[in-house]
């Protein structure tokens, strides 16, 4: 797949759920991020701001092999870097809400339209 380019992060979005179509490569994500997150959160509340590191290395040292072995594309992270930040958090407040069902329908709209 070429790179592709929008002029917006809402027409990104729906390519940002198809470079995780597969369940499995959220759910890993979602444990990433949020093991980061609290491993961060653990170490700032002790004093130890070096752990602030944790939540990108965790998080990205998760969730890209995810997309290497699992969903078979490069993360979307390498084109767009912030726009899919912006996704990653979209997706897990979504999955945490019970609307994982919804990314997977988004992920499948576009790829049958773009795949």
């Amino acid at each position: 797949m070429t790179q592709q380019t929008w002029d917006s992060y809402e027409e990104f979005w729906p390519y940002y759920v198809a470079m995780h179509s597969r369940a499995a490569t959220r759910w890993v994500h979602l444990g990433g991020t949020l093991t980061g997150l609290a491993v961060t959160a653990c170490g700032l509340a002790r004093g130890r701001k070096r752990y602030a590191a944790a939540l990108p290395l965790i998080g990205y040292g998760t969730a890209w092999p995810a997309h290497f072995l699992i969903e078979g594309n490069n993360p979307a992270t390498f084109g767009h870097p912030l726009w899919s930040l912006r996704g990653d958090a979209q997706m897990i407040r979504m999955m945490l809400a019970g609307r994982d069902h919804e990314l997977a329908a988004t992920a499948a709209t576009w790829l049958a339209e773009n795949g």
